[in-house]
């Protein structure tokens, strides 16, 4: 590991901090392209964390190690990059912009205390940014932005600034203006609004600090102003506004306070243009992250319970209380083995000590509550996939640890003698399914073994072995999601092919039959006798199964009754005309012969089996397909185009309403329909639209349908 961060050109021991306040944890967001990774890396080598900048494009940053990042040239998991500035541990929080990888960034922004917004001056933002910071905005997140890619051809920083505004609302405010070189084009500088004074970059970074040239003045009073005015609405001092107004000149260093009180406690969300490459900016936007964003002791902390569920008190940021922490992000690293980044909330986490992993509430998701007491021998500072030792990680800040047996993505570390569970954060549901099928019985096997491993680390990832299809099936969060884990399991030295996914239908009679079931064998020695007559009735949708017996004179003895229940249900488990379970249907059972030597439990099963087949022959059996109902959240100028889409694929519109800026359409269609819908929709509404399902019933198929399907079974199964 220590050659590894060599060859990185990583500089020095790891830092360590001793107290809350000494730590700021900054989540980078924003969309795919923006310069997230670049922005860090930049960030990285001013602070003299690394000794030169890595590149995307050649694959030699710190944060994008994983070879799906690489060879995307975009960011697929969490990575964390610590700094240190001016006496202040910075935990730099690189996520990814791509949609597909929301999971990551839902992580992200759990084990922050900030949000740092990054948007690109050339490409402004998508819509999915707009929809993140409204969510920072519901848990009351401290918010800042930082415009990059000053030198690129088509950069505007004006406008950027705009649409910030635009999309963020009120009190998006530029702390620096761009200053343009003697071309007019390139960004050599910044106007600082609060200290009037230039920062020039013209020798490179960091900034010669100077006092603006006469032509600067008109361009820093207007936007000053509208700074000031801004800072001082959202100032304790209720008097200042006053003072302002009256024409006093409010002191800097009351401005600077005021600004940083109102970042962190997330009513103000400072501007800051920066460019990775020419080192513009960097060291304004180091200072802000330290001085203005939040100490952890200053961020709400999650809700922790006991084992049994039972409230506890709410956590502090006390590195003498007790030892709560939560695992953001689990890798499966092939030398190392597992490695599980660690936010602390509260408590010291220690080597050579004994802890409890636990995770609650995810099985559905394929993860099974687990509980388990486990020695942590050591503690890593993480810098990318890097890792480097340290005594302790306290109370705020985040640390790795390694070769857990059990730590999966959202499980909670706690002390063994008073062990607890942090609330879960919000994870969206995977709506893309892909089938995956091994290609030989020894790739079973390490598909098994890999799967586990994806599992444990991605929490987004719901893993289904469907019973009636007899499928494995992936349910990932997009085609994006999907190659990345297919790649990893790949990697992983499994051979596999994806398949079609297939949906489970269902059966059932279209009316009412009889049926003879006749089992009959005298081959010498002991034979099998078995005859039964049923009658069949549908049954309104969702009743289920009804068993009447209705025998008399004892023509089925009452011992073989129940046999011949087991053998109808039996065949309705493997279907009549396509392999479908049967359901909604009353099988009466009114006569029968049996024979006193012959006939047996196994005979009257056979016969019961036989019956409902020749039933299903005599009368019309119906495909039922599963309907989901479907919400659907767009911008309002991609209804149209929802609503005809809907009508192709056979969808009922329930009706539509408005939930602020979204449209909602509520809709039922049918299973069949919605296997790549999650792709779909992402086509249609360039990323901005979000839909939820859940299984509503079973209706019947219309007659081509269900005749195509019965003609693939037959076909399949050579009849």
């Amino acid at each position: 590991m220590a050659q590894k961060a060599a060859e990185k050109g990583v500089t020095g021991p790891a830092p360590v901090v001793d107290s809350p306040s000494k730590v700021r944890n900054v989540v980078l967001v924003g969309h795919s392209g923006a310069g997230k990774t670049t922005l860090v890396e930049a960030l990285l080598a001013a602070t003299g964390t690394i000794s030169r900048a890595g590149s995307v494009a050649e694959g030699t940053t710190v944060c994008d190690t994983d070879p799906a990042a690489v060879k995307q040239q975009r960011s697929v998991s969490l990575a964390c990059a610590p700094l240190m500035h001016d006496g202040i541990k910075v935990n730099l929080l690189d996520t990814p912009g791509y949609a597909d990888f929301v999971g990551e960034l839902r992580a992200g922004l759990r084990a922050a205390d900030a949000a740092l917004f990054v948007v690109c001056a050339a490409d402004g933002m998508d819509a999915a940014t707009g929809a993140l910071w409204e969510e920072c905005a519901a848990v009351g997140m401290p918010r800042a932005v930082a415009i990059t890619r000053l030198d690129h051809p088509r950069a505007d920083v004006d406008r950027a600034v705009e649409q910030c505004q635009e999309v963020f609302g009120d009190n998006v405010l530029p702390l620096y203006l761009p200053m343009l070189g003697d071309d007019g084009e390139s960004v050599v500088g910044l106007l600082g609004l609060i200290s009037q004074r230039v920062h020039d970059y013209s020798d490179g970074h960091p900034a010669a600090v100077r006092d603006p040239d006469p032509e600067h003045l008109p361009a820093i009073v207007d936007a000053r102003n509208e700074l000031l005015e801004g800072i001082i609405a959202e100032s304790e001092d209720e008097s200042l506004m006053d003072r302002y107004l009256a024409g006093e000149d409010i002191d800097t260093a009351t401005v600077v306070e005021d600004l940083e009180k109102a970042v962190a406690r997330g009513h103000f969300y400072p501007v800051i243009p920066v460019c990775a490459e020419t080192g513009v900016g960097l060291d304004v936007l180091l200072e802000l992250l330290t001085s203005a964003f939040p100490t952890p002791g200053e961020h709400e902390l999650p809700a922790v319970e006991s084992l049994d569920g039972s409230p506890q008190e709410p956590l502090t940021c006390d590195p003498d209380g007790p030892l709560v922490a939560e695992v953001v992000k689990t890798t499966i690293d092939p030398f190392v083995g597992r490695i599980s980044l660690v936010r602390v909330f509260s408590g010291t986490l220690r080597p050579d000590t004994t802890v409890h992993v636990a995770g609650h509430g995810m099985q559905e998701r394929g993860h099974p509550d687990h509980d388990a007491d486990e020695r942590v021998a050591h503690l890593y500072s993480p810098l990318g996939a890097q890792v480097r030792e340290v005594p302790l990680c306290v109370a705020g800040d985040i640390c790795a640890i390694t070769k857990s047996g059990t730590a999966e993505t959202g499980d909670t570390v706690s002390r063994k003698d008073r062990p607890l569970l942090i609330a879960p954060w919000d994870m969206p549901e995977p709506l893309l399914p892909v089938a995956v099928v091994a290609k030989t019985r020894s790739d079973e096997d390490a598909l098994a073994k890999n799967l586990s491993r994806l599992v444990a680390g991605d929490p987004t990832l719901r893993l289904e072995r469907n019973p009636e299809t007899h499928q494995l099936v992936l349910w990932c969060m997009g085609e994006a999601h999907a190659d990345v884990l297919l790649d990893r399991l790949r990697a992983g030295g499994v051979d596999l092919d994806t398949e079609p996914v297939k949906v489970a239908l269902r059966e059932t009679f279209g009316g009412p039959s009889k049926g003879h079931g006749r089992h009959v064998k005298q081959s010498g020695g002991h034979g099998q006798y078995a005859v039964c007559d049923i009658e069949v009735e549908p049954l309104p949708r969702g009743s289920g199964f009804e068993f009447v017996d209705r025998v008399v004179g004892g023509a089925v003895p009452n011992n073989y009754i129940p046999s011949v229940e087991k053998g109808v249900r039996a065949q309705m488990e493997r279907g009549l005309v396509a392999g479908h379970q049967v359901v909604d249907i009353r099988v009466t059972l009114f006569d029968g012969k049996a024979h006193s030597v012959d006939s047996s439990d196994a005979a009257f099963q056979t016969a019961g089996a036989l019956a409902l087949r020749e039933a299903a022959e005599k009368a019309s059996v119906q495909l039922l397909e599963p309907v989901d109902e479907v919400e659907i959240r767009v911008p309002d100028q991609y209804v149209g185009a929802i609503m005809s889409d809907l009508a192709g694929r056979r969808g009922r519109v329930l009706g539509t309403e408005n939930d602020a800026d979204r449209a909602v359409v509520r809709a039922e269609v049918p299973a069949t329909e919605l296997v790549r819908y999650a792709v779909e929709l992402r086509a249609m509404t360039s990323g901005a639209g979000t839909f939820g399902r859940a299984f509503a019933r079973y209706e019947p198929m219309p007659g081509n349908l269900a005749e195509q399907v019965r003609k693939e079974h037959a076909a399949a199964h050579g009849h």
